[in-house]
């Protein structure tokens, strides 16, 4: 048997990218998949529904079963439509990819509101409002797997990418708390950060020397490298897994630690704004982290 024989999956922002690399692989591990996608461009804007049903008509191709879905998973009663899509053509649901995404780059004094919340509204609202779709379906047969897909630009930092960053690390905090919720109706939920060279990095900028070398090495990160990793956290076999947060690297797979207390302060007598400037700062400040960007922590060509 297959991995995910029997499994009905839901990817959303599945017609490109890792979204589609992801579709396939379930598919070739034995899925029934949702294909999500809108078809718009990455500022939102309409363009077309037709690369969610090439993903579809791939699938079927290989001896498949998918169908493709359009709705916006920024939309309740959309996410709750493609789980329903999920449920009414396949008879289950027990994955749920949230991959959609798009994108507003621009530095923060520059940003609007309008900006921030557009990338929010499919980014973490989105996240949750499939999420939430799906819920009662794993309650009710007590199993499921969420994968959301988080990004170093906010597990790490990136320039000109507040909405982004502060969607994907919010991403984080809702993983952990679906884990924690749904531990006791066998439920998991993990968060992955995906490296890749796709439409969502293809708009960074390459007009000086270090950005184009930048874009050069992004672009030897293969989007259908992050597929197999998450077939296996979708899995039976992935059934112990909750609560963590990885990266995939073309070969290469990491473990992200979360925040934990790393050095403590205290006094018998109550801290005085004072006594905190004076004692606390300069006590802390050998473990301050500084202002790194994700380059400047993955500094390797990918394996």
């Amino acid at each position: 048997m297959s991995m995910m024989d029997g499994k009905v999956a839901l990817v959303t922002g599945a017609g490109r990218g890792v979204g589609r690399g992801i579709a396939i692989e379930l598919a070739k591990a034995g899925a029934a998949v949702v294909v999500n996608d809108l078809g718009v461009a990455l500022d939102g804007e309409q363009m077309d529904g037709s690369p969610a049903e090439q993903v579809v008509a791939e699938i079927i191709a290989m001896g498949g079963r998918a169908v493709a879905n359009h709705d916006s998973v920024a939309d309740w009663p959309g996410a709750g439509a493609m789980v329903k899509a999920a449920v009414d053509n396949f008879g289950r649901i027990d994955a749920v990819v949230n991959n959609a995404g798009n994108l507003r780059d621009m530095f923060f004094h520059k940003m609007g509101p309008d900006a921030f919340e557009a990338v929010l509204a499919v980014h973490l609202q989105g996240s949750f409002n499939v999420s939430r779709a799906a819920a009662p379906f794993f309650k009710e047969q007590a199993s499921g797997a969420y994968v959301h897909m988080t990004s170093t630009s906010g597990l790490v930092g990136n320039l000109g990418q507040a909405n982004y960053a502060a969607a994907k690390l919010g991403i984080v905090g809702l993983s952990k708390s679906i884990a924690l919720d749904m531990q006791r109706f066998g439920v998991r939920s993990n968060a992955v950060a995906p490296f890749a060279w796709t439409r969502m990095i293809d708009s960074i900028p390459a007009e000086t020397p270090e950005q184009q070398a930048r874009v050069e090495g992004l672009k030897k990160l293969m989007p259908e490298k992050i597929a197999p990793f998450v077939v296996a956290l979708a899995s039976d076999a992935g059934a112990h897994v909750t609560g963590q947060v990885f990266g995939v690297r073309n070969n290469e797979i990491y473990l992200f630690s979360q925040p934990r207390p790393i050095r403590t302060a205290h006094t018998a007598e109550g801290w005085t704004a004072e006594a905190v400037a004076e004692r606390v700062f300069a006590q802390f400040e050998n473990d301050f982290y500084p202002l790194h960007r994700s380059g400047d922590v993955f500094t390797w060509d990918p394996v």
